[in-house]
């Protein structure tokens, strides 16, 4: 019970704070009812200009956050035309009904209009009150300090009240702006990291799935040129075509697993200690690879490795495509914070058929380059040949 009837107030008072204007008209409207009730209360009954002057003086609170300064300037009117003309002999309006006014005014209005707002309606109110009723000429003596203290006091805390909702509100504006901001920048990098991350994995695959289906292509050849004079040996290069779809498959599930939400340990990521298997599926073509590992390179960040694997693999792979069975040379060397690897490929093989391909695997080689601020140098040789030269900084990397 305790619970919805908690719940109802928060849902009235969050239906009320939408709509501001009713607290206007509960407060204009009720004080207005208010203060007439309360002088029809009087004997002798006052006037009907006594009361409408009376209940004209909060009316205007009605705007008090639509216009400030005119609703300050209507009720300080209001006031000296009732303390001036006194329909109501005894009665004073007191200063209780300029705090709601100056209140709106230094909530809703700078400082530099709610200050000389203020000071100008108490000069208004004090003179009006002190003058009110006196036939005569005014003197210090006759003077009630008493009325003037009050009124600097009540309208002192009124501004000052609202003076600090004001910084308050704009307080609260500005922070709900930041989170906003906040929340909106968030939602970039969010989608500025699953791009990226998409592009890391469509590298990836283009890596995997070019090199082996090249390497399967190449040695399919092989095997048809070869089907009809040694059937055994057309044999070993089936079996190294199953062998090598295995491995593509293996490593095409490893990737595609990091794109599922709820996944399995998809198997660790590629590092310099694998490189035998890509010069493995490569001589398996009939290349003849001869590598050069320095004795630093397991020292390099995991980063780093990953990177250097996929542009070694990418470099084999067009070996494969644009050479066919020729001579590789492979090096990997670690110093001075940097990674190098170098691969050369001597001229392309005569009976070769090469296979197309689409530009894009340099491409990413020279992303995965450029992401760690390194070099890359790739183009002919004299011989007819071609020479892939790669530097990876790692200072910093992990």
């Amino acid at each position: 019970m305790t619970t919805h009837v908690t719940a109802g107030l928060r849902g009235a008072r969050a239906w009320i704070t939408g709509r501001p204007w009713l607290t206007d008209i509960a407060l204009g409207g009720g004080l207005t009812v208010f203060d007439v009730v309360t002088l029809l209360g009087r004997t002798p009954t006052p006037s009907a200009a006594g009361l409408a002057l009376w209940g004209l003086q909060t009316v205007p609170l009605f705007w008090r956050r639509r216009r400030p300064r005119l609703v300050l300037a209507a009720m300080t009117v209001g006031f000296v035309l009732f303390a001036v003309i006194d329909p109501v002999p005894g009665k004073t309006p007191g200063p209780y009904f300029l705090i709601f006014a100056v209140f709106a005014l230094a909530r809703c209005a700078p400082a530099t209009v709610s200050v000389p707002g203020t000071l100008l309606s108490l000069a208004a109110a004090v003179t009006a009150d002190l003058l009110s009723g006196r036939s005569g000429p005014l003197r210090l003596d006759s003077l009630e300090p008493t009325t003037a203290t009050a009124f600097v006091a009540f309208l002192s805390v009124a501004w000052l009240l609202g003076y600090g909702a004001r910084r308050i509100d704009l307080g609260t504006r500005r922070l709900r702006d930041l989170n906003d901001r906040l929340r909106a920048q968030q939602e970039i990098n969010a989608r500025q990291a699953v791009v990226t991350e998409r592009a890391r994995i469509a590298r990836d695959l283009h890596d995997v799935v070019a090199h082996h289906v090249s390497a399967i292509a190449v040695q399919a050849r092989s095997a048809e040129d070869v089907l009809q004079d040694d059937p055994r040996l057309a044999l070993q290069g089936v079996t190294r075509i199953a062998e090598t779809a295995d491995v593509a498959l293996v490593e095409m599930r490893r990737i595609l697993g990091l794109l599922a939400a709820q996944r399995e340990d998809p198997g660790p990521e590629p590092s310099l200690r694998h490189v035998d298997r890509l010069f493995d599926a490569t001589e398996a073509t009939g290349c003849r690879v001869a590598a050069t590992l320095g004795p630093s390179i397991d020292a390099v960040p995991s980063a780093v490795q990953v990177s250097a694997y996929r542009i070694l693999q990418e470099a084999l792979t067009n070996v494969i495509k644009h050479a066919g069975p020729t001579d590789v040379q492979v090096a990997l060397r670690a110093a001075d914070a940097a990674l190098t690897v170098e691969v050369e490929n001597g001229p392309a093989a005569a009976v070769h058929r090469p296979v197309p391909g689409s530009g894009r695997g340099l491409m990413g080689v020279r992303e995965r380059v450029l992401a760690f601020g390194g070099a890359l140098e790739a183009g002919p040789r004299p011989d007819g040949g071609w020479r892939v030269h790669a530097t990876l900084p790692f200072q910093g990397a992990r």
